[in-house]
Parts: structure tokens; sequence; C-alpha cells
């Protein structure tokens, strides 16, 4: 019966040990590279094995370093992308409405001033306040005058008149 004990105590030794040089990161590993490591524990089974849990083993205050990915993180990912997106989505709205100002400052310039909705003003924008003559000018104010009316005889409007 002891001899069965002691064959199975060098066979959990042994396995345990190769699992452990496996399941151990190789920048950890002491005195040899990894696969040496695991190379020694399954060719020298007691031998390999006691010598990696007394040299090889990493000691437990090694501490192992992040690894940081090295592709490209999705925006959604990124915490400093995040933590502006608010912002980036006010200065871009803060610039529309600027270009939206300076856009009808330019075009109040082009016309020589401010735009007019009604004789007096007092129209929403874009209105006509009365005059039900769409193309013409805001009720009140005399407009271009059209050829042939009021009995006048010219060539462009009565043929005639040659």
């Amino acid at each position: 019966m002891p001899r069965v004990a002691i064959a199975v105590a060098i066979l959990a030794l042994y396995v345990y040990g190769l699992v452990d040089v496996i399941r151990t990161d190789g920048r950890l590993t002491r005195g040899f590279s990894k696969t040496t490591w695991i190379i020694m524990v399954a060719l020298l089974p007691l031998v390999g094995a006691a010598l990696w849990f007394l040299i090889g083993r990493p000691r437990a205050s090694a501490v192992v370093q992040p690894v940081y990915q090295q592709h490209p993180t999705a925006p959604d990912d990124d915490p400093d992308f995040l933590r502006n997106l608010e912002q980036r989505r006010r200065q871009a709205e803060a610039e529309r409405r600027r270009k939206l100002r300076d856009d009808a400052a330019r075009k109040n310039q082009a016309d020589g001033g401010p735009h007019r909705a009604g004789s007096t003003g007092t129209g929403a924008p874009g209105t006509n306040s009365g005059n039900s003559d769409a193309g013409g000018p805001p009720a009140g104010e005399p407009g271009p005058r059209k050829p042939g009316a009021a009995g006048e005889a010219n060539a462009e409007g009565n043929p005639e008149a040659k």
C-alpha cells in the first residue's frame, strides 16, 4: 500500500507541476524560458517538477504588467472620446449658428439693409401682410410700372405703337 501512495504522490506532483508551468505567464518564469521548463518537467517528471517549484516558479510578489492592445479602439470604448463628446457637439452647434448669422448679415448688407416684412414691419418674416400680389411690393409702396399700363403706348407693350 505505501508503494501505491508514493506512485500517486509522484504522479500528482508531475501533473500539477506540468499544468502549473503551462498556465504560468512566460514573462514571469525564472531561470529558463517557459518552453524549456515544459520540456524539463515532461522529460524528468520528479526532478523537473521539483526544480520548477524551487527555481522556476514566479514569486508571489511578482505582478503581471497589463498588456495593452496595440490596435485602435472603437470610439465608444475610448474614455477621452466619450468625455469630450458633448463639448464637441456644442462647439459644432455654436459654429453652425455663427455661420448662419454671418450669412444673414452678408445677405442684409447685399440687399441694402434688413428685410422688411410688410408695410409697417409688424408682420411675421416671410408673410405678405395683406398684399395679395405675392410677387409685388408691399402695400402702400409704388412698384415698377408695367409697359402699356394706364394708357401708355410704347414699342414694348403695344405692338401698334411703332
